[in-house]
């Protein structure tokens, strides 16, 4: 089959619109190089009406933050009768939702962070003091705290003293209404992307990610020579099986299709602890996926062709 038109869906109104639009534009360049007609959208009032008056044959998001990973555009994709790269609605809810996912894939057997996942309301209600001196006596330091919901390490922080936590957490709410504080492993953190090839969930080469001050935050990620990636990452053969392995066992755990990234932490022992799970990886220059795919071999443009082609299958 060949595609005769192609919808790329970047942008929206999330924190993350302008890595979204990056990504949408790596994307779009990659498949142009094939010589596939394919137009980039932003996810705005007029994108409804254009989709149903000129379906395209397949569309691929690559939109981050909410509407993106939180399953809603899918579902109006779904309501349009529109094939679409990436996970279903339903299983992006689940990924979405930070301490749902760690739910899923500890049941599935992975290792995570212990943790609490806490709404704003309780500080307010229980008294701030008091909830923060419970998460340090329950969890111990260093502690991790980020949205419960969102991506890009937005509203992220490292904790370890007593008194940075009630910083870590006004930080935190400022891009969400939920926290999840989990204890901090310290190790060598890598992300392994998994992509579906032939219906089978393959994971590529894991990215090993060295930041500066070990700060991997939004600045680190999107910021070209901030932060140093070693593919395939620096690990043991037998960690290194056990985290492309991990990332094959989330993907499926959370019923997962086409893409995905997980986050992993590798400890001093080589035991390796999920962290979060990415339904709609970044496509920029300094993004993790494509690092992986080059590794492999593969071209980003065939790849992304390739998971068009399989929404025919």
């Amino acid at each position: 089959m060949e595609l005769g038109h192609v919808v790329v869906l970047a942008g929206g109104l999330s924190y993350e619109r302008e890595v979204s639009l990056r990504s949408g534009r790596r994307v779009t360049d990659a498949l142009r190089a094939l010589d596939i007609p394919v137009e980039l959208r932003d996810a705005d009032a007029t994108l409804l009406d254009s989709l149903a008056d000129d379906p395209p044959d397949a569309v691929f998001p690559v939109l981050h933050g909410a509407a993106g990973e939180d399953g809603s555009i899918r579902d109006v994709l779904d309501l349009l009768d529109v094939r679409y790269v990436g996970a279903r609605a339903d299983a992006c809810r689940v990924a979405w939702d930070k301490p749902t996912a760690k739910s899923v894939v500890r049941q599935a057997g992975l290792r995570t962070p212990d943790s609490v996942a806490l709404p704003k309301e309780v500080f307010h209600d229980l008294g701030a003091a008091s909830v923060l001196d419970q998460i340090i006596r329950g969890l111990g330091l260093p502690l991790f705290v980020k949205p419960t919901r969102g991506g890009s390490a937005l509203g992220a922080s490292v904790v370890h003293e007593p008194s940075e936590l009630s910083a870590a957490m006004v930080g935190c709410f400022a891009y969400g209404d939920a926290a999840l504080v989990e204890r901090y492993i310290e190790g060598t953190e890598i992300a392994v992307s998994v992509i579906e090839r032939h219906g089978h969930p393959q994971a590529l080469p894991a990215v090993e990610i060295v930041a500066p001050d070990g700060r991997y935050d939004y600045t680190a990620r999107y910021d070209a020579g901030d932060t140093e990636f070693v593919t395939p990452a620096r690990l043991a053969p037998d960690a290194a099986e056990r985290a492309t392995a991990a990332a094959v066992t989330a993907h499926r755990a959370l019923g997962l299709r086409d893409l995905s990234r997980t986050d992993l932490i590798v400890d001093p022992d080589g035991e390796v602890h999920f962290l979060e799970m990415n339904v709609a990886p970044g496509m920029t220059e300094t993004s993790l996926l494509p690092r992986a795919v080059s590794n492999a071999g593969l071209d980003l443009g065939e790849v992304c062709r390739d998971l068009l082609l399989a929404q025919f299958a």
